[in-house]
C-alpha cells in the first residue's frame, strides 16, 4: 500500500499557503515533492517538513535558519537536531523578549502621549 500523498493545489490548501509560497520553498530546497511531468506530489515526509517550517515562520525563525536545522536531521540525525534546536530556540526566545520589551515601552508611551493629550482637550 502506498502513502497518501497531496498534490500541488492540496498542499496549498490544507497548510493555508500560496502557490508562489509553495514554489518558493521548493525553490530553496525546504521541500522536495515528488514530480511526475509537471506534476508535484507531497508525502509524508514533506507535510511533516511544511508543519515544521510554519511553525519556524510563526516563532519569528529565519528561513535559512529552517532550511538548516532540517540540514541537520538528513546528515546528523535526531539528536544533533534537537541540540541545534534548543541553542536557535534561545536565541530566538531573547529575540522575542527583546521585541516585547520593545513594544511594551511603546505602548506605555503612546498611552501617556494619549491621555496627556485627551487631558488637555478637557
Amino acid at each position: 500500500m502506498s502513502e497518501p500523498r497531496l498534490s500541488f493545489k492540496e498542499m496549498c490548501a490544507k497548510f493555508d499557503v500560496t502557490p508562489r509560497t509553495l514554489r518558493y520553498y521548493e525553490y530553496i530546497e525546504l521541500l522536495s515533492p515528488e514530480k511526475e511531468g509537471r506534476s508535484r506530489f507531497y508525502g509524508s515526509k514533506e507535510l511533516a517538513r511544511m508543519t515544521l517550517i510554519l511553525r519556524g515562520r510563526r516563532w519569528g525563525f529565519a528561513l535559512e535558519d529552517i532550511r538548516q536545522w532540517l540540514l541537520i536531521y538528513e546528515n546528523e540525525g535526531t539528536q544533533t537536531q534537537m541540540k541545534t534546536f534548543v541553542e536557535l530556540a534561545d536565541r530566538q526566545i531573547g529575540e522575542l523578549e527583546e521585541q516585547r520589551k520593545q513594544l511594551d515601552e511603546t505602548l506605555d508611551e503612546l498611552t501617556r502621549l494619549r491621555d496627556e493629550t485627551a487631558k488637555s482637550l478637557n
